[in-house]
């Protein structure tokens, strides 16, 4: 009996702080996003691996969902579009001739970039934490 008391009160308590965790990333709290993984598209080419900053993409990204801003440390870009789904926030905006949209997976932070314009796209990927 005593092993399923134990059993109860450590999925109540996994449970509470998966709620806690989650909340972090539903676009109540600003955030601060690392860049982990990149990969360059060319037109007719294989896509290749490479890293964020080799890509010329910031090593770290901030989220401010208040103000609608991403910002890095050079630039800072408006969320023109933003949209909150099943599981994830999608936004969108443009920044010097390319497109950019960014996913966030609302249970666990992760992010997938993706930066387009008429020659080339980037894909990168990351996590976030909230601030």
């Amino acid at each position: 009996m005593n092993r399923f008391k134990t059993a109860g009160w450590a999925a109540i308590f996994l449970l509470s702080g998966a709620s806690a965790w989650a909340g972090d990333f539903d676009g109540s709290k600003p955030l601060l996003c690392a860049t982990i993984e990149g990969h360059t598209c060319d037109p007719g080419l294989a896509c290749e691996r490479e890293l964020p900053a080799d890509l010329g993409a910031p090593r770290f990204l901030s989220i401010d969902f208040n103000k609608k801003i991403i910002s890095g440390p050079v630039r800072a870009s408006p969320i023109v579009s933003m949209n909150k789904g099943q599981g994830q926030i999608l936004m969108q905006g443009t920044e010097l001739d390319y497109a950019w949209t960014v996913v966030l997976d609302t249970s666990d932070g992760e992010i997938t970039l993706t930066l387009a314009n008429r020659h080339d796209a980037l894909v990168l990927f990351g996590d976030c934490k909230a601030m």
